[in-house]
């Protein structure tokens, strides 16, 4: 049994996979004599380098397991919810090699014969990753084994049961605060420096304060507090130190869009830590196929109609909103809407005219633009920079974190918030209308949402869900809300009140027909042209149940294009976590499975 389990967690003994550089592959630690390597500052670079994992921009595609988007893929959420999940069945994420890396350097770094702050900056990046390793694995199973120091094949501490959620977080919060004081500022580049280890305190500390604040499984409501307050102190200081702003050269149409489409983020004043991509070496950052080739993900309905009105009032406020038409939705609209999703009359480069959004009947009409990029030129599509960490995020933490605390007050709004809406061109947030007048829209997502500062923290998470579609936030901000009902909502996508034809470019022409499920698709040379020339668009169009192009909700009736029609379930509290995988439960008998799994 203890041979077997030994080859199934080689990857926690003697696994060197998790690199972006070749060193550690070329040479696995086991094989890394201490005394013969960890003694210059060369060497403690050589091998933190080789721990460097950054994330890129196939970030822009993770939204499919959220609200944000509509997918065919098999996203792990959804096949939960829609079948039958078993430890048996659900094996991912349960790897340690990672951490065998990191702490094999932790465990021999001493040995350098460096200055103490010297080794003390390499630890603090070993220690970044260590608790960048932890969070991801807290989020997935809360209780997890905790591993200070790479183990022996007959450690007994291989059989250990889960470690506590606070006892890691705890650990976690520990290895953060000593790199925050310890990496320093001027790193190279693509590198995480003082301000990202800060960063990313001040986001762990605010994820698990929410999450202990409406996860009542948990019994930890007492100190969700002590992680806000962490979370508001830490942000507040990166604020404080001016090192960073929000890009704004006063065009609201087009900075927040130049954010994710950049070939040099690393000038960007916003941007906290950059991926730079480059051709040379072959680092592919396009995500251009997949928003507008495959048309694997396409943005939702729901998403659309979060974006304020350009007057800062509420979408949900204007008369008849359920039934807008696609150019109608796009109207007067928060900028960030259309420099995210493409809008009637935006033009594909190299075409001349406005793009025709292609309807499909696994998908919701809508097209995402962050992440694509707008240009022929292979290199350009395929070399963009990916901010891993912004500033924003910096001031969207401490406004929430004010906020869930009752310390929220409008000098915190305006330097924090309202900094976003002033790029985006809107009125600010004001603290007072917000609290008196929620959005009904924002306030049904939110039903475990109560308190004095309720309308407000409906608008902190508006701008969460609309300055950071599509980078890979919006799920981890549904669990640790407790909000993980909304993704029963199947996503919907544009409306249509029924058959006939309907402009999609905004220039009052025609573009596409709907026709009945019984009605032939004409043959090119039969089929219908508009006042400019150019052929109609024809959709065969029905209910879920039919053979057509086009799903309606009510078929030729009209209504919402529709994506999938299996039922969704959400387990509260189950689904959000994961189980152990079964095999590595019969290996390890003390590692028990918690939350009904």
């Amino acid at each position: 049994m203890k041979k077997t389990f030994y080859l199934l967690l080689s990857g926690l003994l003697i696994g060197a996979t998790a690199c972006n550089d070749d060193f550690l592959d070329r040479y696995p630690q086991t094989s890394i004599a201490p005394e013969a390597f960890f003694n210059t500052e060369e060497d403690l670079a050589l091998y933190t380098n080789g721990l460097l994992s950054l994330p890129g921009t196939e970030s822009y595609l993770n939204d499919q397991n959220t609200d944000n988007a509509a997918t065919t893929g098999a996203v792990e959420v959804k096949t939960i919810m829609t079948g039958t999940p078993t430890a048996q069945n659900i094996t991912g994420g349960w790897s340690w090699g990672r951490l065998r890396n990191i702490n094999y350097f932790l465990d021999n770094y001493r040995k350098a014969n460096v200055a103490p702050a010297v080794r003390n900056h390499y630890a603090g990046l070993a220690r970044y990753y260590r608790a960048e390793f932890y969070f991801d694995k807290v989020k997935r199973y809360s209780d997890v084994p905790w591993y200070s120091g790479s183990l022996n094949p007959d450690d007994p501490a291989l059989y250990k049961p889960r470690d506590a959620r606070t006892m890691v977080v705890d650990s976690v919060m520990a290895d953060l605060a000593f790199a925050a004081a310890n990496v320093r500022e001027n790193v190279p580049t693509g590198t995480p420096g003082k301000w990202a280890a800060k960063l990313l305190q001040a986001r762990v500390a605010l994820y698990e304060g929410t999450y202990r604040k409406y996860h009542d499984e948990l019994n930890l409501q007492a100190t969700a507090n002590a992680f806000l307050e962490t979370a508001a102190t830490v942000s507040a200081e990166i604020m404080a130190s001016k090192k960073f702003s929000i890009y704004n050269t006063g065009k609201p149409n087009e900075d927040y869009a130049a954010l994710f489409s950049s070939q040099n983020l690393l000038t960007n004043p916003e941007v906290i830590l950059t991926n730079a991509y480059d051709v040379d070496k072959k680092r592919s950052g396009g995500v251009n196929g997949t928003v507008f080739g495959d048309y694997e993900q396409a943005p939702a309905r729901d998403l659309v109609q979060t974006y304020l009105m350009k007057d800062g009032s509420y979408f949900s406020g204007q008369t008849g909103y359920q039934q807008f038409g696609f150019v109608k939705e796009f109207q007067n609209r928060d900028p960030r809407l259309m420099q995210t999703v493409a809008y009637p009359g935006w033009v594909r480069q190299p075409d001349a005219q406005p793009y025709i959004q292609r309807l499909n009947k696994n998908f919701t009409g809508y097209h995402q633009l962050k992440g694509f990029i707008n240009n022929t030129n292979t290199n350009t599509v395929n070399s963009v920079d990916f901010p891993v960490y912004r500033y924003a995020e910096a001031l969207l933490i401490y406004a929430e974190a004010q906020a869930e605390l009752g310390k929220l007050t409008q000098a915190d709004l305006d330097q924090s918030v309202n900094l976003l809406r002033k790029r985006a061109g809107l009125p600010n947030l004001d603290l007072a209308k917000a609290n008196a007048t929620p959005d009904p829209f924002m306030g049904q997502k939110y039903p475990n949402l109560s308190g004095a500062n309720r309308g407000v923290l409906l608008e902190i998470r508006r701008e969460r869900r609309v300055e950071f579609a599509f980078e890979n936030s919006r799920y981890d901000d549904l669990m640790r809300w407790k909000a993980g009902k909304l993704l029963t909502t199947i996503p919907e996508g544009m409306y249509f009140p029924g058959l006939g034809k309907y402009d999609l470019t905004g220039d009052g022409v025609e573009d596409i027909i709907l026709i009945d499920k019984s009605v032939s698709i004409p043959t090119e040379d039969k089929k219908e042209k508009n006042s400019l020339g150019l052929t109609l668009i024809y959709y065969k169009t029905g209910s879920s149940t039919d053979d057509v192009t086009v799903y309606l909700k009510n078929g030729a009736n009209g209504g919402t294009m529709v994506t999938e029609t299996t039922p969704r379930k959400f387990d509260d509290p189950k689904y959000y976590y994961r189980p152990v995988p079964q095999q590595q439960v019969l290996l390890n008998p003390a590692l028990k499975q918690i939350f009904g799994w």
